[in-house]
């Protein structure tokens, strides 16, 4: 159970990723993965990744994650969200509910997404 992408239909390629950095030994993060993929089936329309950050240093390295769980919401346009959450899912909910204007996309966040859109599968939520 290391990492995980939405199966429900919906999202197309330019949905958002909502992506969990996360890490297998956290206690936080395993309690917070039920209610990610419940916040996952809840939105459709947009793409959600379970990414552990030891198991895919080869793309989450540069992230320097020192807060678990860490969320980052991006797409092609930008960045929206990158950042330390409380882990509940209505957190989550309001800060889908809320997002920003996208800033430009960092390399470390282009190398994740471009991982993400190669293989959806090594990362499905729920």
């Amino acid at each position: 159970m290391t990492d995980f992408t939405s199966a429900a239909p919906g999202p197309t390629g330019d949905s958002p990723w909502v992506v969990c950095l996360c890490a297998e030994w956290c206690g936080a993060c395993r309690e917070y993965r039920p209610l990610f993929e419940q916040v996952a089936r809840a939105h459709p329309g947009l793409r959600f990744a379970w990414v552990d950050v030891e198991d895919h240093a080869d793309i989450a390295d540069d992230f320097d994650v020192e807060t678990f769980p860490t969320l980052l919401v991006a797409d092609a346009g930008g960045t929206r969200f990158l950042g330390p959450l409380l882990p509940h899912a209505e957190t989550l909910t309001r800060l889908l509910a809320s997002l920003s204007s996208a800033q430009p996309v960092a390399p470390e966040v282009a190398t994740l997404l471009e991982a993400l859109e190669r293989a959806p599968a090594g990362f499905t939520v729920g």
